[in-house]
């Protein structure tokens, strides 16, 4: 898929936040010039074409109650598309990508409890036969990570 001006717009716009209101689109699509059905038809068509991957808020767990960990596991390349299909199936998991390292698969474990973490971690190993290396989070740090588009 090939992104035009506006869909760059929206995705640079999208990355600021959305305002705190009952209709929270029009007020963009009124910024942008588009109407709210063009603005929608947009993220749809991104994400179904895998230019966006997801459109969401970021939520702090570890503040609701809840908890983040880092998880890596080395998969045998053979095996790495069902393992990911696996992974990616259980809700918890967020954020998995591959890298070129004996520990290839990364990815993001958010759970509404502290013990949820040690629970899916577990539940993953089990569904894949590969053990999840956990990283827990030990101190926060907000880069304001932003992606040009």
């Amino acid at each position: 898929m090939t992104l035009d001006a506006t869909d760059r717009a929206l995705i640079n716009r999208l990355q600021e936040g959305l305002p705190l209101t009952s209709a929270p689109f029009e007020g963009i699509a009124a910024e942008m010039g588009i109407t709210v059905d063009d603005l929608l038809a947009r993220l749809e068509r991104m994400k179904a074409s895998g230019a966006i991957t997801r459109f969401g808020p970021f939520f702090d767990a570890a503040a609701m109650g809840g908890a983040f960990c880092l998880c890596a596991m080395a998969v045998p390349e053979a095996e790495f598309d069902r393992v990911t299909e696996q992974v990616n199936a259980f809700p918890q998991v967020a954020h998995n990508y591959q890298r070129t390292h004996r520990l290839n698969m990364w990815f993001v474990l958010a759970t509404e409890t502290p013990e949820g973490i040690a629970e899916a971690a577990d539940a993953i190993e089990a569904e894949t036969g590969i053990a999840v290396l956990r990283f827990p989070k030990l101190q926060e740090f907000f880069i304001g990570f932003r992606v040009a588009a």
